[in-house]
């Protein structure tokens, strides 16, 4: 609890200097309130008499409680509570009394605070401890792993085996989750040479927009040993060239090495029953999934063939690059284009690996940014999924958003305690599920919830939820999730939230300022900071008066 006392007027006692004080957040049993006055919002503090000596005093006449016409007080016993002797007159407040008051009342708002911030910390602390073993774990899957793939490579040069895999190891590590792990399979193809082409309307993938990144990559000439992997199906319609390299062709061609990779490593032993299961490369996905045993562990591997060319670094249309992230981060993390399989026929840009280069960026910067993430990512495991333990919300999710607070908040300021830090991703993930709308952190364009079949409302109560009342929620428990159906929302917090976001004049940090000052976690000191949330805010009240 925040709070301090503030002197009132005195009260008259029979042989007691009594003093009212009026109350700010001071709990009902702190030890300076003797009593609790109802309805009148007043905190009774009694003063021992004239006379009553404090905790600890000494010789006689060392009290502090000595009235300046009558020498030393008197000093009778605590136990009874005798007034003073007659004809001495009685002592004002001493101010080291008061001093001592206010000293107890901000010990003891200090420690309301810390005992908050103990949870947040004590919750944290559980989710880092099992970051090493599941380290451990991975690398141990990640072992099997790149010995099937040396024996695709033995197999089929084209294929190459990339052992640099810090960013995956580093994303599984973070992720509290069972998520699966996307392990690209580069191939030994001159990318630059490529010719970037549109889809045909028939072959771009229904769950995909078109534009976002969808394409045919063409071959401009023959004698490329790419044969067996391209067709030539719709290339005069654009003109000529040798062939388009065909995603179906790749992906069934590395499932079948693959398989043939298991069954030689079964043969001579190195994997032991129950490490590998291949059942799911039955499925028709543009994914090649495994589940990989590592110690005790599962870890659930989907392979990608993926094509990279260089590109010129990205520029995000109309901000400010590089704001709130190293210099130079966004340039090196966009520099390198992936392509990965979209349809049988279509490729895609893959923005996996750039997300977590810019994440691994975040992660040098100071404050516990990437703590907030492993907070609320287990938080979304444990207590925000629907009925069937599915969660609309994903890790990738919750990375987009700490990646948009990054840079709304790019003061050291915002990322000073682990509370404050894990409400700067709140407000904007609150803001996203109630306009149902989570922009692309690369390509703001693109709405990662646009395609999501889950419930956003149900999912919006249970985050509201937290952000009014966490400490409900800062628990780990095996049973069912923490209930948020009798919870009532703040009304002036959910219009502010809800306020219409057709021309994104609300994605800015003066908005996100008025959302934190919303939870009283806002605790910034500049001055044009506060000066912008406060002209926001009362545009919001002119143009929107129903919600003031």
């Amino acid at each position: 609890m925040r709070g301090c006392c503030h002197r009132a007027a005195p009260v008259p006692g029979e042989g007691w200097e009594t003093t009212a004080w009026s109350w700010c957040d001071l709990p009902s049993e702190h030890p300076l309130l003797s009593s609790w006055t109802a309805g009148e919002g007043r905190g009774v503090i009694r003063f021992p008499a004239p006379g009553l000596p404090r905790r600890g005093d000494g010789a006689p006449g060392s009290s502090p409680w000595r009235s300046p016409s009558s020498g030393p007080c008197q000093r009778p016993t605590v136990a009874s509570l005798r007034p003073p002797r007659a004809g001495s007159q009685p002592c004002p407040p001493c101010p080291h009394i008061f001093c001592s008051c206010l000293e107890q009342a901000r010990d003891c708002c200090r420690a309301a605070m810390a005992a908050s911030a103990s949870h947040w910390h004590s919750y944290l602390g559980v989710i880092v401890s099992r970051e090493r073993q599941r380290l451990e774990h991975f690398q141990r899957a990640e072992d099997i792993l790149l010995t099937l793939l040396e024996g695709v490579h033995a197999r089929e040069p084209r294929f190459l085996v990339d052992y640099a895999r810090n960013l995956e190891a580093f994303e599984f590590a973070l992720c509290t989750s069972e998520d699966a792990v996307t392990l690209e399979v580069p191939l030994q193809v001159d990318g630059d040479a490529l010719r970037v082409l549109a889809c045909q309307p028939g072959d771009t993938p229904t769950k995909l927009c078109p534009g976002l990144g969808i394409c045919c990559l063409e071959v401009p000439s023959p004698g490329t040993d790419l044969e067996d992997w391209t067709s030539t199906v719709g290339v005069m319609e654009r003109g000529g060239g040798a062939g388009c390299l065909v995603p179906g062709k790749v992906l069934q061609h590395l499932k079948e090495l693959l398989v043939s990779a298991i069954v030689h490593c079964q043969r001579q032993f190195l994997l032991q029953p129950g490490d590998l299961s291949a059942e799911n490369l039955q499925e028709d996905t543009m994914e090649l999934s495994l589940l990989i045993r590592g110690g005790w562990k599962t870890v659930r591997f989907n392979i990608v063939p993926v094509v990279k060319r260089w590109q010129e670094s990205l520029r995000l249309k109309e901000r400010q690059s590089d704001r709130g992230f190293p210099e130079g981060s966004l340039r090196k993390a966009t520099e390198e284009a992936h392509f990965v399989p979209a349809s049988p026929h279509c490729w895609r840009s893959s923005t996996h690996l750039p997300i977590l280069k810019l994440l691994q960026a975040v992660d040098t910067l100071k404050g516990p940014r990437l703590d907030s993430l492993r907070l609320l990512n287990q938080l979304r495991s444990q207590d925000w999924g629907e009925e069937g333990g599915k969660c609309g919300l994903t890790f990738n999710h919750l990375k987009m958003v700490l990646l948009w607070s990054t840079e709304l908040f790019p003061s050291p300021e915002d990322w000073q305690d682990l509370e404050g830090s894990v409400y700067r991703l709140l407000v904007i993930l609150l803001r996203c599920l109630a306009t149902r709308r989570l922009p692309h952190f690369l390509h703001p364009e693109e709405n990662l919830f646009q395609r999501e079949p889950s419930d956003l409302a149900s999912l919006f109560r249970k985050v509201e939820s937290f952000a009014q009342d966490p400490q409900r929620f800062l628990r780990f428990h095996f049973g069912l999730p923490v209930r948020t159906d009798s919870w009532q929302a703040d009304a002036g917090t959910r219009a502010l939230l809800q306020l219409p976001a057709k021309d994104g004049s609300y994605w800015d940090t003066a908005y996100f300022d008025i959302l934190l000052s919303q939870f009283q976690v806002y605790r910034i000191q500049d001055g044009a900071r506060r000066s912008a949330m406060s002209q926001l805010l009362s545009k919001i009240r002119r143009e929107i008066p129903q919600q003031s």
